[in-house]
């Protein structure tokens, strides 16, 4: 499902069947929206909410982590607002067992795969350097829990790698560990999404081409905490807005048209 007229209709409606909710409030008593937020995102929402905070007043409040884990905290009555996974299978899963806001959920970003190597000189294309017996380690985020790891590892598949790296495969819990990893050089490469290092030097990276594993496709869901929230609300609609769809694609992402 795309974001496009719907959505404001969609909010619009929740706005009136909730106008006598109390919204979230923060230790000062202000209001505040509780996101959670896949990791490969964190730095492009923390643009986002920057933006949307400096307009409205209202703090905006984030967890971030692995899409899985996320997922399974928001099952267990985790009471975020937002939810912005990495993937589409999660929020159709909480959608599917009535745990979001009905006709919210709505793809917001498409992302992007990188290999991430700094101290190689330069990163070659088609994983080349994953095939250098010189590299010891590659860095991928869980599969199970994080899409990006899932795709990192449908690449080694496709380029018949998955058998020698096996044993030299590190795995973080999300993509941002992934970076961690390589950035403190206990893995020379590491499987990224491109948002996260885009202003690094070009040859430090290469751009996995998307054929190469499954689309990235990213949804957004509003969760029943927010029917009480409206400056949660407000913030679900800045997100498909054109302001907030130019910084997105801005940041390595495709973010779908606006409809009319």
């Amino acid at each position: 499902m795309r974001a496009g007229g719907w959505l404001p209709l969609a909010l619009a409606a929740l706005h009136g069947l909730a106008g006598c909710g109390v919204p979230d409030e923060d230790a000062g008593g202000g209001a505040r929206v509780l996101v959670a937020v896949a990791a490969n995102f964190s730095r492009t929402h923390a643009e986002l909410s920057r933006r949307f905070e400096a307009r409205t007043g209202v703090r905006v409040e984030v967890s971030v982590g692995s899409t899985g884990q996320l997922y399974a905290q928001i099952a267990n009555g985790a009471p975020f607002d937002v939810f912005l996974a990495a993937d589409r299978l999660r929020p159709r899963l909480l959608e599917e067992a009535e745990l979001i806001l009905p006709g919210t959920r709505f793809t917001y970003a498409t992302g992007r795969l990188a290999l991430f190597g700094p101290g190689l000189d330069p990163v070659r294309a088609d994983g080349l350097d994953l095939r250098d017996p010189r590299v010891v380690n590659v860095a991928l985020a869980n599969p199970r829990s994080a899409p990006y790891g899932a795709a990192a590892a449908a690449v080694l598949d496709r380029l018949g790698l998955t058998p020698l790296l096996t044993p030299r495969l590190v795995r973080g819990e999300s993509v941002s560990q992934v970076l961690q990893f390589v950035r403190s050089g206990a893995a020379e490469l590491g499987f990224v999404a491109l948002a996260q290092v885009i202003d690094e030097p070009a040859d430090s990276y290469w751009v996995v081409p998307g054929g190469y594993h499954p689309p990235l496709d990213q949804d957004g869901v509003l969760l029943p905490a927010a029917a009480a929230n409206a400056a949660a609300r407000d913030y679900f609609a800045f997100l498909g807005s054109a302001e907030a769809r130019e910084v997105i694609r801005s940041s390595g992402y495709a973010a779908p048209a606006l409809l009319p």
